[in-house]
């Protein structure tokens, strides 16, 4: 991840470049690895640099020839050779980058330029000879983008990757909608992203198709490998995490195979393949079927989970990565850890939603963990269960017709959780999270599959068809994927897999901190967004402390649906098979 800022239309660029370069430093954290700015007219673009993809030659803002269109992105483009392959006009590309292919696109197709890129960006373009600014978010939201207006500078716009950039200079922020283009030209913002099942009244028929969900998913993970620096896989123990270290374990044991392959055929040649077999190390590359051709990889592939002394995600993460072959990290950590880091992890995760912050901590402690050992990226689970249903609630979902029209609710809604979770937690610490189950491919497939298919019932628990996907036990000379007692996992949410005591000593923290007078008499300024539990004001206060009133506009509140449960943990639903209180008195 990156960090980006773009102000246009401001009274005087230059004398408000120092206020640009204050905002961006606010998010440097998201990319320390250099700075940069671009300056022309009333514009400003400022850019914080996590190198991933051309190292040594991607310093942002870019720009094209003749500097007359700036660029500053903050993400990773899968599809970039194929971009360059297929340019009808010749450009000339100053930089090995993924995302300088975005200046071509926005020369040849203007602001549809958004459409033909594959992977998760914001960016913002400047065009000085049209004064005009594009700006652009990818289609579900994977990496965190706000807007912002000021009320002291009419006519001026603002973006930038977190809020905190904005909080100082804005007095109207929202989060920019994902998979939208903004044009200065106009004003406003319209959605570029149309797929067939936006729709939540078009129910689809299609039956599912298992080899076509594991192919799609396996295609998925291997784009996402592409890197130039060390990387590894967050594995939790639960379903979506591993089978992404497992498809990514099989990938780079294929690939390692093949490259070794490669130089032993070449020995003795003049020119033998670029490839250091002691430390692993290999330049990624793209061939025309957009399948990865060469790997960056460590000796082994690197897995990481966190938990509390004996957490049940934990357990199931060993497990898996003994399975895999993985070189796996079991970090643990203390609640006293957790909650010391309470104040920071809502600081970067700019939200106060419940169960947002109790995912967040572990994730944010280990992300720490995991950039000090040099890995500057992961893959991650995230948005399996938004799309197939995978939540315990949806145990209740009456219909097929609710079933499919609350999976798309909760996908359109992934960039104020799990994604915001996902990208804010890690880039706190510099290190960047690829989600495979949010690619566009795989979410037209499995978007598109007959909702019966994945109700839940008492002979096919949640997800049940991803499970059937990647169950080869029916084939004797297949691998498996997984062990079949972790292919058949219930689902835990991980605020409550990395040990049932961390939602539990939050709550006895909130009482300590939150009295029953407070919560009668909240806070005028917070008019009827009001905390209906001690945590939930907890956090919402500790969110005050960071950011002004008006920021508050931007934050949604994760709820489940079809329950009247107060407590979002999965563990409260009554279908969950752990005996939360048999656990409690071990």
């Amino acid at each position: 991840m990156c960090g980006i800022v773009g102000c246009h239309h401001v009274p005087d660029a230059k004398a408000f470049k120092p206020t640009a370069l204050k905002m961006v430093k606010q998010c440097r954290h998201r990319g320390p690895d250099w700075s940069g700015s671009y300056v022309a007219n009333s514009t400003i673009l400022a850019h914080e640099r996590l190198s991933i993809v051309g190292v040594d030659s991607g310093a942002q803002p870019l720009t094209n020839k003749d500097e007359t269109i700036a660029l500053a992105v903050n993400g990773e483009i899968y599809n970039h050779r194929l971009i360059r392959k297929g340019l009808e006009t010749p450009y000339h590309f100053k930089t090995h980058s993924d995302c300088e292919v975005i200046i071509p696109l926005y020369m040849k197709y203007g602001i549809d330029a958004p459409k033909h890129l594959d992977g998760m960006f914001s960016f913002v373009l400047y065009d000085k000879e049209q004064d005009r600014v594009i700006a652009a978010r990818d289609p579900i939201g994977i990496t965190s983008f706000y807007q912002g207006w000021s009320s002291k500078m009419p006519g001026a716009v603002f973006f930038a990757s977190e809020l905190k950039c904005l909080s100082a200079v804005c007095d109207k922020i929202q989060a920019f909608p994902p998979g939208h283009v903004y044009d200065s030209k106009t004003g406003e913002a319209t959605r570029y992203f149309e797929p067939s099942w936006w729709d939540p009244a078009n129910i689809p028929t299609k039956p599912v198709d298992l080899k076509e969900v594991r192919e799609s998913l396996e295609k998925s993970v291997r784009k996402r490998l592409m890197a130039e620096v060390p990387y590894g896989v967050l594995l939790s123990g639960g379903l979506d995490s591993s089978l992404v270290a497992a498809i990514a374990q099989r990938e780079t044991l294929r690939l390692k195979a093949a490259a070794l392959a490669a130089a032993e055929q070449n020995r003795g040649t003049a020119t033998p393949p670029t490839l250091d077999e002691d430390h692993g190390e290999g330049l990624v590359g793209i061939d025309d079927e957009n399948k990865l051709s060469t790997l960056t990889y460590l000796p082994q592939l690197n897995s990481f989970s966190i938990g509390l002394p004996n957490a049940p995600d934990s357990k199931a993460a060993v497990e898996v990565a003994k399975f895999l072959g993985t070189k796996h990290h079991d970090m643990t950590f203390e609640i006293e850890d957790g909650l010391n880091a309470l104040s920071d992890v809502i600081y970067h995760l700019e939200t106060y939603d419940v169960t947002t912050i109790r995912a967040s901590t572990p994730m944010f402690l280990l992300s720490r963990k995991i950039k000090a050992m040099g890995v500057k990226m992961v893959l991650s689970g995230e948005g399996s269960d938004e799309i197939f249903g995978g939540y315990l609630y949806f145990h209740a979902a009456p219909d097929k017709k609710a079933f499919h029209e609350e999976t798309v609710r909760r996908v359109k809604a992934l960039h104020m959780f799990d994604c915001l979770r996902a990208n804010k937690s890690t880039s706190a610490w510099g290190l960047e999270a690829r989600v495979p189950f949010l690619d566009k491919e795989f979410l037209e497939v499995c978007m598109n599959i007959d909702p019966q298919d994945k109700m839940i019932t008492k002979e096919k628990i949640e997800k049940y068809i991803l499970r059937q996907a990647f169950d080869t036990s029916d084939d004797p000379s297949a691998k498996p994927y997984l062990p079949k007692n972790i292919l058949y996992r219930q689902k835990e949410q991980f605020s409550d897999g990395v040990g049932y005591g961390w939602i539990d000593a939050l709550k006895d923290n909130a009482e300590l901190h939150v009295t029953d007078e407070m919560m009668k008499n909240p806070k005028p300024e917070w008019g009827s967004d009001i905390p209906d539990t001690k945590e939930a004001y907890w956090y919402r206060t500790m969110f005050d402390e960071h950011f002004p009133p008006h920021c508050a506009e931007s934050v949604i509140r994760w709820t489940p649906t079809w329950s009247k449960q107060t407590d979002p943990s999965g563990r409260a639903i009554a279908i969950h098979n752990q005996k939360y209180d048999e656990e409690k008195k071990e």
